[in-house]
């Protein structure tokens, strides 16, 4: 799929490289009067973990909703490899903790890409919802109100939401905020795991940890692209605090 923004006539063609999932060039975003990311060129691997990584105010959690679909760029050009919809986890300060909905509730809204929030969940869907749970660590949580769990196991709900979508493409903005050493230790073996099986994990982080152990880096920068590659090789003291400095 390609989806174009105010595309010129200089416009590259789409790439047809089997091994990005994705592909931006051009890409520029933000919201009104205020520019956020800044003509960015690069490619997400497939089959891969992608570690976003910046200061706050960088543009990683914008980068991530352009990536979903629910921000729209004003410039560029994306090309997204598959079918399916990528599945979308936001930070869990970004979800009301008062919502009147259990665990499993909130895990079966990953369900309603497929079938809508109307309609009567299927047995598969039940059973997308189980494993999701399962994987996460909170099947004996099922039943508990989203606003009765600590951060962490809020967050391990909304993981486990996106998992119940069975996307090719995981999105997951800040997924070890708030977690403890074990469960950070966890997700980490769950997203490598997850990549195993096929899936295309793409995450904003400021754990410098969770991003050394991703398969490739993205630093940004004011909006901008700061470095691209293997993390051993960006995330250095050096480069580190030329992140951390005014454009």
């Amino acid at each position: 799929m390609t989806i174009m923004f105010n595309k010129t006539a200089s416009s590259p063609p789409a790439p047809q490289d089997a091994t990005f999932r994705i592909r931006v060039a051009g890409l520029s975003a933000g919201y009104a009067g205020r520019p956020v990311l800044r003509q960015l060129d690069f490619g997400i691997p497939a089959l891969a973990i992608t570690a976003l990584v910046g200061p706050n105010g960088s543009g990683k959690s914008t980068l991530l909703g352009v990536l979903a679909g629910v921000i729209r760029p004003t410039a560029g050009e994306l090309y997204r490899a598959g079918g399916r919809p990528p599945a979308f986890v936001p930070q869990r300060t970004a979800v009301g903790g008062l919502l009147p909905l259990t665990v499993r509730q909130t895990v079966q809204m990953g369900r309603w890409s497929d079938r809508g929030p109307w309609r009567r969940l299927t047995s598969r869907d039940h059973a997308a919802v189980a494993t999701a749970m399962d994987r996460l660590g909170i099947a004996d949580l099922a039943t508990r109100q989203l606003g009765e769990l600590s951060g962490g196991q809020r967050q391990r709900a909304l993981m486990a939401q996106g998992l119940a979508q069975e996307s090719d493409l995981l999105l997951l903005d800040e997924p070890t905020t708030g977690l403890d050493p074990e469960a950070r230790e966890r997700t980490a073996t769950l997203l490598r795991d997850l990549a195993a099986d096929g899936v295309t994990v793409v995450h904003a982080t400021h754990d410098l940890d969770a991003a050394r152990s991703a398969d490739t880096c993205i630093l940004l920068r004011e909006g901008r692209l700061a470095g691209r590659g293997h993390p051993d090789r960006l995330l250095t003291p050096s480069a580190l605090d030329r992140l951390r400095q005014p454009a």
